[in-house]
Formats: C-alpha cells, sequence, structure tokens
C-alpha cells in the first residue's frame, strides 16, 4: 500500500466518522468502541 492510498483511506475513514456524528450524534461511536474494545479483548484471548 503506498502513502497517498493509505492516506486517502484514513482521510475517507475520518470523514465518515465526522459525517456520522454530525448525522446521529456521538452514542453511534461510543458504541462501537466499546464493541470494538470487547472484540480486541477477545482476539487477544485466542491467541
Amino acid at each position: 500500500m503506498t502513502n497517498r492510498i493509505a492516506i486517502s483511506l484514513g482521510l475517507i475513514l475520518i470523514a465518515a466518522a465526522v459525517i456520522d456524528i454530525a448525522l446521529f450524534g456521538d452514542q453511534h461511536m461510543i458504541f462501537l468502541g466499546k464493541k470494538l474494545f470487547a472484540l480486541i479483548d477477545w482476539v487477544a484471548f485466542w491467541r
């Protein structure tokens, strides 16, 4: 992956998060953050 592609993908993800927060509030992001933390913990257990 080149730097240009990585930066483009990063900017798209940040823009999607900003749009989601602007339209629906920050409750979705908090929920997803908690679920992501649980997933990382679960995957680390099986490692």
